[in-house]
Parts: C-alpha cells; structure tokens; sequence
C-alpha cells in the first residue's frame, strides 16, 4: 500500500509538471520530410506507440538519441515528456545537456521525469499522452521487466490513439517482445561520415525495421541526425568513417527543466 501511495504521489507532481507546459504556445507543423527520411519516419504513424530496442547493450545511448530524434520529429514543435528508467542512467550516465542542443533540442521544450522502476515509467507514459500539450513521449528503460507485459503495451497503445501524442518505448538490455506496438525496431550506432577539416560528423544510426503491423518488409536504414533541419538522412556506408558522437559522448548531468519520480 505504501509503494502505490508513493507512486500516487509523483504522478501527482507529474501532473502539476504537465500542467505548467505553456498549452498556449501553438505548435509548428511537423517538419517536411527530406528525401532520406522519407522511407522512415512515412511508417511511424502518430497516436501510436512504437518499440524501439537496442541492438546490444553498449547500443543504449545511440538507441535514446535516436528515439529523441523520432520524439523531436513526431512533437511539431510541442513539448516532449522523456522518462527514464534509473537504471538507464546507471549504466549510461544522466542526460547531456550541451548534447540536448546538439541534437537542435531546446531543453525547455523537454519535460526530464526519473523513474525508480518500470512501472512508475509506464504509469508516466499514460499520464503524459493524455495531456494535450504533449506532443511526443519518449520512454527509456533498462533490462528485462515483469511489468513490461502485452497488456501493459495494449494500455499505452489506447492511451496513444485517445490522445494526441506518440510514444517511443526504447528498451536496452532486453530482447524484442510481443506487443501492441504498431512498429518494432532495432537500433545501433553506425560509423559517421566526418565534416569539413575532419571534425566529428553528425550523429549516426543504424536503425532495422523488425516488425510493422501494417505488413511493410523489414529493411535496415543508415541515417544521419541533422540538427540544423531537425531531420534524419538517409546514406549508405561508407568507408574512411568515424565514431558518432551519439554513441561515444560521455553524459553529464542536466537539471533543466527536470521533474523526478524516484
């Protein structure tokens, strides 16, 4: 009893949180898709809830930047929710904020909620897609979990269609797993294409389709986050490459605009 009078409290934070997003603020339309995100980001339909999942778990922080970017691309310009599961920040380190603006995010358009445990993150995602100022969820995770079930899925799912938000569920550490997802997904670093007088490139996915309910082909895409366009880019591999900084930088701790559930 004591646990779920916790919980009830947090979310009880969660909501007041939800409740200072400025509501007012219109939110821009959704980006033009660029011909290399074309064949992505076409099958990632919104008010629904996709899987995305690390290929390894040495994967996590490219797995997170990436389902960041779908967060970014799916909100048009709305505020995001971002839980993470502490034992993601145990074994990752906690949210970067110099990379936050690397990735053309503002923090003040995040909302940073910490879980203790899996089901306080998934209680987090219902709560923040049935807010109307909410423009995407991204939920992250670490390891196997007796809470992540299909009607735990199935629940989210509904929470998606009512609403007018779309949920990522990155999970590292954990294989794939039936569930209402609408599409399931593999990601992992892939070697970056250097810039000019050989700085750092761009962050740098590989991201495999395993499963759409819609019945499209499973494919793997190599893609490219460009910050400046908000959009990811579609390339092929290519030799005399770097390591992406998405995958390698160390975190450090960011407290803007934060709100624990711990």
């Amino acid at each position: 009893m004591k646990n779920i009078e916790d919980k009830e409290r947090r979310l009880v934070a969660l909501r007041a949180g939800l409740a200072r997003l400025d509501r007012s603020r219109p939110g821009r339309a959704r980006a033009g898709l660029s011909s290399g995100d074309q064949g992505l980001l076409d099958r990632l339909d919104p008010r629904a809830v996709h899987d995305l999942y690390a290929g390894t778990p040495a994967d996590a922080v490219a797995l997170n930047a990436f389902g960041l970017g779908l967060a970014v691309r799916a909100a048009g310009g709305r505020p995001i929710v971002w839980a993470i599961h502490r034992l993601v920040e145990t074994e990752t380190g906690t949210p970067h904020g110099p990379g936050l603006h690397e990735m053309g995010v503002r923090p003040k358009d995040v909302l940073l909620v910490r879980a203790s445990d899996i089901q306080t993150l998934l209680a987090v995602g219902e709560e923040a897609l049935r807010s109307p100022a909410v423009g995407a969820v991204l939920l992250s995770a670490w390891g196997e979990a007796r809470a992540m079930t299909l009607t735990a899925s199935r629940r989210l799912s509904l929470a998606a269609q009512a609403g007018t938000a779309t949920l990522f569920l990155a999970r590292a550490g954990a294989v794939p797993a039936p569930s209402a997802a609408l599409t399931r997904w593999s990601v992992g670093a892939a070697p970056s294409t250097p810039l000019e007088a050989g700085a750092p490139g761009r962050p740098s996915f590989s991201a495999t389709l395993l499963r759409h309910r819609g019945g499209v082909e499973p494919r793997t895409w190599i893609m490219e986050w460009d910050r400046e366009r908000r959009a990811f880019l579609e390339r092929s591999p290519v030799s005399g490459t770097v390591v992406p900084l998405a995958a390698e930088r160390t975190p450090a701790t960011w407290r803007t605009g934060e709100s624990r559930v711990a």
